[in-house]
Parts: structure tokens; sequence; C-alpha cells
């Protein structure tokens, strides 16, 4: 069985049928995953001119449903991984057993909860710089959060946008001073302290700008094409944290390069494990790995 309609899910399925081990996998609440949310995809290999988010993720599921996957919608509310076969609770009141479990649930991008931010997803809203950054080239693109992740964000973006504003509610940044100094010594970003935001602005083509307010109560905007969100992930781990190891974050720990959990024949792949990485193609990798370590699992038990 596999949890999750991602590139990761949809990949260990493709493995899973060729191999015969008669797939079943359940899509969630969001079948695709959160490429659905993405417009343009560039940096997929095999795609020339790129690929729309939602039509790649339809080619790995017809993919997957061709080579013989039971594909089922349906959002799994229960797991019991205490012993095998494995038992997996449905919405719909079903209970599947599986001899393995692959999970590849994802994580979740948080967002500040703007309606206005809500409207401009993938209309200049993004959560991903390395996914969308390409689309904003010589352009002006704000970033929001002041830990690593946004540092780098905002890194990766200064060498492709013309300006970068950096949106910090505190005075400080919370990154390490490495990734401090490397953002505060590049010419074409600057950091907005004390500032959160209040609205993104924007019309039928997309954001235009986003509405600020500072710590005393000034509002004021800046004009920018893109408004990319480094506030952190959340793991869809949570239905499987009495049983399986997470870190502090509650992502999936998974075995040295293989996708094992600490429950035999279990495994993890794809951004529910990946707190680094959460690239499409690095999720279709750990699903492949996933449904190989499935398969040798099944093979020798």
């Amino acid at each position: 069985m596999i949890i999750g309609g991602g590139p990761a899910g949809y990949t260990a399925a493709v493995y899973a049928a060729r191999a015969n081990l008669s797939p079943v996998l359940y899509e969630g609440i969001q079948p695709g995953g959160q490429l659905t949310t993405t417009t343009d995809i560039e940096n997929f290999p095999g795609f020339e001119n790129g690929i729309g988010g939602q039509a790649l993720m339809d080619a790995m599921r017809a993919q997957a449903v061709r080579l013989g996957t039971d594909i089922r919608r349906g959002i799994i509310t229960g797991a019991d991984l205490s012993s095998r076969p494995f038992s997996i609770s449905i919405d719909n009141g079903d209970t599947v057993m599986a001899d393995a479990l692959i999970i590849a649930t994802g994580a979740t991008a948080k967002y500040l909860g703007l309606e206005s931010e809500e409207k401009f997803k993938g209309m200049g809203v993004s959560a991903c710089a390395t996914c969308d950054g390409f689309f904003y080239r010589n352009r002006d693109v704000a970033v929001v959060g002041g830990g690593d992740t946004a540092c780098e964000e905002a890194a990766y973006l200064a060498g492709i946008c013309r300006k970068v504003y950096m949106i910090v509610r505190r005075d400080v940044l919370r990154a390490s001073q490495a990734m401090q100094k490397k953002v505060q010594s590049t010419p074409n970003i600057e950091i907005l302290w004390n500032c959160n935001t209040k609205e993104v602005l924007g019309d039928l083509s997309g954001v235009t700008g986003v509405r600020l307010v500072r710590k005393d109560g000034e509002e004021f905007d800046i004009a920018v094409d893109g408004f990319f969100l480094a506030i952190g992930h959340h793991p869809n781990s949570e239905l499987f944290s009495k049983w399986l190891d997470t870190d502090e974050n509650g992502y999936i720990i998974t075995d040295g390069k293989t996708s094992r959990t600490n429950v035999d024949g279990v495994f993890a792949a794809g951004d529910v494990q990946d707190p680094l990485y959460r690239q499409a193609v690095t999720a279709a990798a750990s699903g492949c790995r996933a449904a190989l370590d499935a398969e040798r699992f099944l093979n020798l038990s």
C-alpha cells in the first residue's frame, strides 16, 4: 500500500506495479500533491519547454494506472503499525490490510493565512524559490522569513532577480552567522526589518506588490512580481508518529540512504522524510527507492 499521490507516491506505484506487488495507492486530500498548485515546472528532467504541475502529475498517475496500480480516492484516518499485515483505516469506513507500506504523504508549506495570499497562489505567490524563481528573472521579488531557509531562498533569488526584499518581522535574523553575512553583503538584497505582511496586492495578471506594516503601525507598499514564503514546512506524519521515529520537526527518520523506517515493512519517501531538498525530482527518486526497498523486504519475508 502507498499513501500519497505526489511524485514520490506515483513513482513508487510505477516501480511496485512493474514488480507485480499489486500496489494500492490512496491519493489523499490533494491528488498530485503540492505540484498541482504550480503553474509551470522548468526543472523536471525530460521536458525541454517545461510542463505544467497538474499535467506532470496527471501523466505520472496515468502511467501508474496503466501498469496496474489500484488508485483510490480517500483520506487515511488511522493506522495500526504494531504488526503485519498493517491495518490502515480510510475515511469511508473501510480498513485495508497491507503487507508493506510506503508513506509518501509529503509536507505542507506554511503560509501566513492571508486571503490575498491564497488568491494569488500560483500567480506570484510561491513557497519554493528553487521551483519558481526562474519565472522572475530580472524582476523584483519578496521573501518572507528570517531563518536559514529564508536567507538561502533570498540568496538564490538574488542570483536571478533584479531586487530581492526580505520581509523580517523582528529586528534580527534567526539564521546562522554565515547566512546572515551572505544576505547582508549581497547588494541586491534589501532587508525590511520589523515588518509584517498585511496584504498581497495584485490583479488578473498576478502579484503586483505587497502591503507591509511596521511594528510602529506605519503601512507602506512595495512593488514586486513574486512573493515567496520561507517560514517552514510541516511534514504530514502525525498519523504515524505513534509508531515511527521522527525528528524534532516531525520528519520521518529513515535508515541511511534507504527508505526504511524503524518499523520493518514500513518505508517513507518524498518530502515527509526530506527536510532538505523538497524537489519533485528528488521525491520521485525516493519513491523509486521505497518501492525497491519494499520489493526486497517482501521477497525476504
